[in-house]
């Protein structure tokens, strides 16, 4: 049996980098929890809705990702 180390290599590249990009953007939404509870500790009101949105569409792409990998992998859902 034979094989095909280029699709593996391929393979192997696509998994590092999403994993990668996904660590990243929730890292980002993390951040914005984060700016979120400093303004509402802090009494500012400017960057506070700027902070929970970003925490928003961040959590909500990294469940995106994740269910789109669910999908992918059951073959129940195809």
């Amino acid at each position: 049996m034979s094989i095909d180390w280029t699709a593996l290599g391929q393979v192997t590249a696509v998994s590092v980098g999403v994993t990668i990009a996904v660590v990243v953007v929730f890292a980002l939404g993390v951040l914005g929890l984060a700016r979120f509870e400093g303004a509402r500790e802090g009494g500012g009101g400017g960057t506070s809705p700027l902070g929970l949105a970003q925490a928003g569409l961040c959590f909500l792409a990294c469940a995106a990702v994740v269910a789109y990998g669910i999908y992918l992998i059951v073959p129940q859902f195809h």
